[in-house]
């Protein structure tokens, strides 16, 4: 097979396989993702068919994993950051990424990691303030299920730490009804019996009247 139609089977599959990817994480399908493939993957092939120069398939496909992809490897960069406590850098981070032309589902995943970061400062406000814009969104199809039920926790996470203990109920409830085998909805629910637990030990210590 000729370089150029294998540089030009090597994209379609790339785009066939990240595209059903998405559907397999309950994401709509990207247009500019697949916009960005095809055009870099007709760039590619016209440069080898009708010029010099010789494209390596696998400099290729790496070319187009890391430019398609640029936000979700910065943000599990910025990720990497915040679980080190380098808070400063890991917005730096997000921020740069939100500059890069992000598509709807990787603006929304910007901010779900962005407010985790946030609660993890303990900006309870602004974190809450974040997880409720993204999850009013949630409803586009935008948001993959893995982030919504991401953000329920966590945003039931604000709430308990902000005193808030019903809307954290609402919240963890939500984990469940999202994504029951997720590792959010294990925790949730742990989360709902120890609240559930706390609220009748206290029951059980009022004064009877």
């Amino acid at each position: 097979m000729s370089l150029h139609l294998m540089i030009g089977l090597i994209g379609l599959l790339y785009i066939v396989v990240f595209g059903g990817m998405a559907l397999f994480r309950r994401e709509s399908l990207s247009i500019r993702f697949a916009v960005e493939s095809v055009c870099l993957t007709s760039i590619a092939v016209i440069l080898v068919w009708l010029t010099p120069i010789q494209i390596h398939p696998v400099w290729f496909l790496l070319l187009l994993y890391v430019i398609t992809l640029r936000v979700r490897i910065l943000v599990d960069l910025a990720n990497v950051f915040a679980r080190r406590g380098n808070y400063i850098q890991a917005e730096k981070i997000y921020h740069l990424a939100s500059h890069l032309w992000p598509d709807q589902t990787s603006d929304l995943i910007i901010k779900v990691n962005h407010a985790i970061l946030l609660l993890q400062k303990n900006q309870l406000n602004e974190s809450i303030s974040m997880f409720t814009e993204v999850l009013s969104q949630a409803n586009q199809g935008y948001l993959g299920v893995k982030y919504e039920a991401a953000a329920h926790f966590n945003l039931g996470v604000a709430y308990l730490r902000n005193n808030n203990n019903s809307m954290a109920t609402v919240e963890f409830n939500s984990v469940l009804d999202t994504w029951p085998a997720s590792l959010y909805a294990r925790r949730a629910e742990e989360t709902l019996k120890r609240q559930r637990t706390k609220a009748t030990t206290h029951d059980d210590n009022k004064p009877a009247e």
